[in-house]
């Protein structure tokens, strides 16, 4: 017995399941899923099994008459869907029926659905058993597996990570843009799922790490080499420089390495306005403000 990372049709998420057959990888098997018999893809090499997981099982390798049953029971599920979302609208339902999806048997069909607040469906099992004999469940789904049932595009032009490549939804916060420097604009922050976008914890930790050389922003510092001082007003991590705002009413872009942070003594020497003075003329050259 091996263990294979099997992929189902509407989700990137890999499931470990245990097979008598090492199948190679593209592979199309039917498995015994939570829900029942199911077509899959083998999406990676086998590997053993650990004595404390548990794992699904792949039935066997797809046959022709298989895949066939399976192409016509996806059409079926696609008109169902398309049925229960004009039958729900006749009925003033404020639901969005986002997919049908029938086990390999047609023993079950469920109907996932997306919804702001908790609703009634059993309006609509009717309109099911009027088509089909398989039990009925139904499923709520939040807008981020919504997205990745239905498949969508990014800002970046290609689809959304959520149909592609990730196994789970890492928990994502406003806290990430703010550390990358984004501008804190709703629509550019949230994908099309309406959340924030997942692709802002890919690269967090790597920021986290280039911050830590930077001094705070608002922070009071100076110029190592022309004794300048000034606030900082703006981080760059990727660059490690930072924007400093001198008492001449400069706009600087200098290394973050090249700026100590003001004693105690200097800051309570600056002026009532609070402007620190440095001295004049003898700044790094002013950079163009962004």
């Amino acid at each position: 017995m091996v263990v294979l990372p099997i992929r189902f049709e509407r989700s990137p998420r890999l499931h470990a399941m245990l097979s008598e057959e090492a199948h190679p990888v593209g592979t199309r098997v039917v498995v015994q899923g939570k829900r029942g018999p199911e077509v899959a893809t083998v999406r990676g090499e086998p590997r053993e099994p650990l004595a404390q997981e548990r794992y699904g099982a792949v039935l066997r390798a797809a046959t022709p008459e298989d895949l066939k049953r399976w192409e016509d029971l996806h059409r079926a599920g696609e008109d169902l869907k398309w049925l229960l979302r004009a039958r729900a609208r006749q009925r003033g339902l404020p639901v969005k029926v986002v997919a049908a999806e029938f086990t390999l048997d047609e023993s079950l069909v469920t109907v996932s659905y997306s919804a702001d607040e908790r609703i009634e469906l059993s309006s609509l099992i009717g309109e099911v058993r009027a088509h089909t004999r398989a039990r009925v469940n139904f499923a709520a789904v939040g807008p981020r597996e919504q997205a990745q049932m239905i498949g969508t595009l990014g800002a970046c032009g290609r689809e959304n990570c959520s149909s592609t490549h990730l196994q789970d939804f890492a928990p994502v916060s406003i806290r990430m843009a703010r550390d990358q420097q984004l501008p804190l604009n709703p629509e550019k922050l949230s994908g099309p799922c309406g959340r924030l976008l997942c692709c802002l914890q890919f690269e967090h930790t790597q920021y986290l790490e280039l911050l830590k050389d930077l001094p705070r922003k608002n922070a009071k510092v100076c110029h190592e080499g022309s004794g300048a001082c000034g606030k900082v007003t703006k981080l760059h991590p990727l660059s490690g420089t930072v924007d400093v705002a001198t008492d001449q009413g400069l706009l600087q872009n200098v290394p973050a390495a090249d700026l100590r942070r003001m004693t105690d003594a200097e800051v309570r020497a600056l002026p009532e306005g609070g402007r620190p003075q440095g001295r004049p003329g003898k700044g790094p050259r002013p950079a163009p403000s962004e």
